[in-house]
């Protein structure tokens, strides 16, 4: 059976500082660009039914070091919008807001997780239509493809800031006796 196939980004200087970064629009680092080439390396014997990508240059460049010949982009799969947060870290975030919590409690200016679900949940509807014809590969950011993996679940996008995802990794959803089931995560 045909599996959704999510690829994180390779690292890019935020990413490796864990300073939020939704609509900042920033390159892959040196290192970024080694693991895309990587997860192209663990992709090579996959054929897609259709590639689809986050609009973000470092989920873009991630799939063209990867090897993979996007064929849609979507807004659907950028990543969570950090509003007021975005380019800070948690720890720095705590300082003034000790209990907040981006799963439960939204990002002030930006997205809140319902509005995060539904984004996902279009996406991972998309994603199946191709599933007849194939594996499908969606390229976008961490908290995003968390999100995913929570919902395909059929859980709360609270659950997401549960599944732990390394740049550059990839995860599996597939499906057991009929039902959604997660084969891989952060390999």
């Amino acid at each position: 059976m045909a599996e959704i196939v999510l690829i994180r980004h390779g690292e890019t200087e935020w990413s490796a500082a864990g300073r939020h970064t939704s609509y900042t629009d920033l390159e892959l680092t040196e290192n970024g660009e080694f693991q895309a080439r990587a997860a192209g390396e663990r992709l090579k014997d996959r054929n897609f039914a259709a590639v689809i990508s986050s609009p973000r240059r470092r989920a873009l460049r991630t799939a063209d070091l990867a090897g993979l010949t996007v064929t849609e982009t979507t807004e659907d799969l950028a990543e969570w919008n950090y509003g007021k947060y975005e380019g800070i870290t948690t720890l720095t975030i705590h300082e003034s807001d000790p209990g907040w919590w981006l799963w439960r409690d939204g990002a002030p200016e930006g997205e809140s997780p319902d509005q995060v679900a539904a984004r996902l949940d279009r996406a991972l509807a998309h994603a199946r239509t191709f599933l007849p014809r194939g594996d499908v590969a969606l390229i976008a950011h961490g908290h995003s493809l968390r999100a995913a993996g929570a919902r395909w679940l059929g859980l709360p996008v609270e659950y997401g800031g549960r599944l732990r995802l390394g740049t550059a990794t990839i995860s599996t959803l597939s499906f057991e006796h009929g039902r959604e089931a997660i084969a891989t995560w952060n390999a």
